[in-house]
């Protein structure tokens, strides 16, 4: 204010007139910026437009084969004709679609050039072949069928007479996978995977199940019979697929049942079906040595052959651990027999009697349960394990009943002379020489 008290008449129509001009200058300028934002807003509703339009379903499906860093001035020749597309800078691509066309796209489309790498999946335009989506990893279905999705819920306290493999899995398994920064600050390399090996029924499917409940994690059965395939090359696609999800899904538990499908010792053969076999054993052999010791993820093996696998599953630094799976002894059958008994009435002189004489239990509690429906006069209160309930449970619900006696399950019993005359029935045979276990070197 004091400034324009000091000022003549002229310095104040002059210092008039000047911001009169300023404010004409303003104006054009927000009149010429409001015509730009508006073509900017017309330009934007354009290209939505456009981007709708190229991004109406269905997509192109196809791989990334190769990212490029492409910079025009390493490529400028005197003289030659330069296409306006060729002096982008900046990430390009080539892609493969489904169809085997390859193509290079200098421009990537509406994905992040930085989140893509070779061999991922995406979407492309059908017609410009520009990357709209990526797409989730696609495994084979047989693959993503041997995913188990409701989690194992089996226990420890459900397995009996295998303490020490107890012991030797979690220490194999669960610790590196619960307690993974040990190993690491010990620097300390966890085991691979594990190889369980023992006559069938001796609870390796059990207690595999009951490890994977333990660490939480995803648990993949495979059988090696499934990945015996006709055609060349698919079994070991199989392998890596399995592999890869198990990756995807860490931490996770990959359980090959019957390993000596394909973990056969390799030889000469002329046969296409011997190489097929041998060949997905050499994917998984490369399958194993390809994952890091300390990920989540972890491999158990199983099988009842042990002495014709191959030496190099065997070895140092695949299947680290192997663990043995013996027939269970009189201590061992006596904790089984508890163990499925837990929730009902059982005569420990009966229990005694079959722990003693009879390995074939399941056997066993069949022909009970025929004994208890041929014979009127028979009275049963024990069932011994879990298939002789089910018959009881079934027999009870139909409400059996005769003109002299009411079958309850309070007068219920099986006589010491029956029991002895079934478990004759059921003795096992005497195994064969040429299915013996030999120890391996752990």
């Amino acid at each position: 204010g004091e400034e324009v008290l000091k000022m003549s008449t002229e310095e104040i129509v002059q210092r008039t007139r000047l911001l009169d001009s300023e404010i004409k200058i303003m104006k054009s300028e927000v009149l010429r910026v409001t015509h730009e934002l508006q073509a900017m807003k017309d330009k934007i509703k354009e290209n939505s437009e456009k981007i709708k339009v190229n991004k109406t379903l269905p997509y192109l499906v196809s791989n990334v084969i190769e990212l490029l860093d492409v910079d025009p001035n390493d490529q400028e020749e005197d003289g030659a004709n330069v296409d306006l597309d060729s002096q982008r800078k900046g990430k390009c691509a080539v892609i493969k679609t489904s169809t085997r066309q390859t193509y290079f796209l200098p421009v990537i489309g509406l994905v992040d050039a930085e989140k893509l790498k070779p061999g991922d999946l995406v979407g492309v335009n059908k017609d410009s072949y520009l990357i709209l989506e990526t797409l989730p990893t696609e495994y084979d279905s047989r693959v993503k069928a041997m995913e188990v999705d409701e989690r194992p819920t089996e226990q420890y306290s459900d397995v009996g007479g295998l303490d020490k493999q107890i012991q030797e899995l979690v220490e194999a398994i669960v610790l590196p996978m619960n307690h993974k920064e040990k190993f690491e600050n010990l620097g300390i390399q966890p085991p691979k995977g594990v190889l369980m090996y023992g006559p069938p029924g001796t609870g390796k499917t059990l207690l595999a199940r009951a490890c994977a409940a333990q660490t939480k994690a995803t648990f993949l059965k495979l059988a090696g019979p499934q990945l015996v395939q006709m055609f060349i090359g698919d079994g070991a696609k199989l392998v890596r697929d399995a592999f890869a999800l198990a990756k995807e899904k860490a931490p996770s538990i990959i359980f090959i049942d019957e390993l000596d499908a394909i973990g056969t010792k390799r030889f000469d053969s002329e046969k296409a079906g011997d190489r097929e076999v041998q060949r997905t054993m050499l994917e998984l052999l490369n399958q194993l040595d390809g994952f890091q010791p300390n990920t989540l993820v972890k491999v158990i093996a199983a099988t009842n052959r042990v002495d014709i696998l191959d030496p190099a599953l065997l070895r140092s630094g695949r299947l680290d651990r192997k663990i043995e799976f013996p027939m269970p002894n009189e201590e061992a059958r006596a904790r089984i027999m508890q163990i499925h008994s837990r929730k009902m009435n059982v005569s420990l002189e009966c229990l005694t009697v079959c722990v003693s004489l009879s390995l074939c239990l399941t056997v066993l509690c069949l022909n009970v349960a025929v004994c208890l429906v041929l014979s009127l006069s028979l009275c049963l209160t024990v069932s011994v394990s879990h298939c002789l309930c089910v018959s009881l449970s079934l027999c009870l619900k139909a409400q059996v009943r005769t003109t002299k006696h009411n079958w309850t399950k309070s007068n219920l019993t099986v006589h010491r002379q029956i029991w002895l005359d079934l478990l004759r029935l059921t003795a096992p045979p005497s195994p064969s020489p040429s299915l013996n276990h030999p120890s391996i070197p752990r």
